[in-house]
């Protein structure tokens, strides 16, 4: 089951997220109404970001050895047709 809760729960009933959370649960907080934020675990942080850090990491590395550069434009198509024949498969 979602759990959604106001904001305001973050301060003033922390123990119960920090529960939930800890129990493998996001929460997801709203303000006004509308979705917020979304509360997780350290592991399921983790599990969500994977190795995009080391990832990251690599290519500052190997962008300082090239100075070959692409467009935002060229990175996104490219982002996006890679996201597509992942959903073809």
């Amino acid at each position: 089951m979602i759990n959604i809760r106001p904001v305001s729960d973050l301060r003033n009933k922390f123990s119960e997220i920090e529960t939930t959370v800890k129990e493998g649960s996001p929460v997801y907080l709203t303000k006004n109404g509308y979705g917020s934020m979304v509360v997780l675990s350290l592991e399921q942080y983790s599990e969500l970001t994977g190795d995009i850090e080391i990832k990251l990491d690599e290519a500052d590395k190997a962008a300082s050895f090239d100075d070959t550069r692409f467009f935002e434009t060229e990175v996104f198509d490219r982002v996006r047709s890679r996201i597509d024949e992942r959903k073809d498969k």
